[in-house]
């Protein structure tokens, strides 16, 4: 619901109706509205990063190349925005709260240095060039999910193929081929 509508727009009514269950029902399992908006941010991270995790292990199964950055991009914020989707919304709530200032900059954190990590991996078997920053690298990754979410969210801005563009562009650089 956070993702099709907004923070504001997901009422707590619309969610248990939603989700078939009663509003006293869901106040039993989340506190408040923000403790579920945590708790689904985490969720789409936690699938995220098994979706990443279990196409690196295919590769890995299948002898095949370790990042192969194009399996990070197929399983990221650039093809399911849901993540970056809530990142803004966090980011749109976050103005007076410090508790969800402090749970989305903790959050974007923790994605960033896995996304990092991948890539030093990457650099260590040869398959992203010594002299790419991993750690600025792994920003850019972050920003392109938060630029796919604003894709998504306004249209017309970029189309697929201005997407697929910049994608390809990022594996070209990463790959060492630019």
């Amino acid at each position: 619901m956070f993702a099709s509508t907004s923070y504001a727009g997901a009422t707590t009514a619309l969610i248990a109706r939603e989700a078939g269950v009663s509003e006293p029902l869901l106040y039993r399992h989340f506190p408040s509205k923000r403790e579920l908006w945590f708790a689904c941010l985490d969720a789409a991270w936690a699938d995220l990063r098994a979706a990443v995790e279990a196409s690196l292990e295919r590769l890995a199964e299948s002898n095949g190349e370790l990042v192969g950055v194009d399996d990070v991009v197929a399983t990221s914020p650039w093809r399911s925005p849901l993540l970056a989707t809530l990142w803004i919304q966090g980011v749109t709530e976050a103005a007076d709260d410090r508790e969800l200032q402090q749970r989305v900059r903790r959050h974007l954190r923790q994605v960033h240095g896995f996304v990092a990590g991948l890539l030093r991996a990457a650099q260590e078997r040869g398959l992203v060039p010594a002299d790419r920053n991993p750690d600025a690298e792994a920003w850019i990754f972050v920003a392109g999910g938060l630029l796919r979410s604003v894709v998504g969210r306004l249209g017309g801005v970029l189309g697929d193929d201005d997407l697929a563009a910049i994608a390809r562009e990022r594996r070209r650089w990463l790959s060492g081929s630019a």
